[in-house]
């Protein structure tokens, strides 16, 4: 069965336990309440055919890009979100999309998944988990 293609805008409607994801990040408290109120876009290339995406994450006050390809590990610059780097990984489990970042930070990663015009993120660092949904632009 072939996998989802994951190509659209996505615009964020709904956020859960940001704070404290991006803390177990060690990000500042005056930061992490300006993320927090931040409304990102999400547009995503995805060949299915090649497993090549794009995933451009985009708000007012900073963008960030990971380019990839599904299965293949590459060095992650997370240097706009945290100023770490570490060895990412994305892959398929079923249809959701899988991603694993070793580095200095344990459990880190983020599940992709689609459910209609809904696109689910969930990212995960140290135990703590935080949930975004975006919905597909027309």
């Amino acid at each position: 069965m072939s996998k989802p293609d994951y190509s659209g805008t996505f615009h964020l409607v709904e956020q859960d336990n940001m704070d404290s994801y991006l803390g177990a990040l060690d990000i500042n408290f005056a930061l992490r309440k300006i993320v927090c109120l931040l409304k990102p876009t999400k547009e995503i290339s995805h060949d299915p055919a090649t497993g090549a995406m794009k995933i451009r994450t985009i708000t007012t006050l900073r963008n960030f890009n990971m380019d990839f390809t599904i299965g293949k590990e590459f060095t992650e610059d997370l240097g706009p979100v945290d100023g770490r780097t570490c060895q990412t990984t994305v892959s398929w489990e079923g249809d959701k999309l899988v991603c694993v970042q070793r580095g200095e930070k344990e459990g880190r990663g983020w599940t992709h998944w689609l459910e209609g015009d809904k696109l689910h993120l969930e990212m995960r660092v140290q135990g703590v988990v935080a949930k975004q949904v975006f919905k597909k632009e027309n």
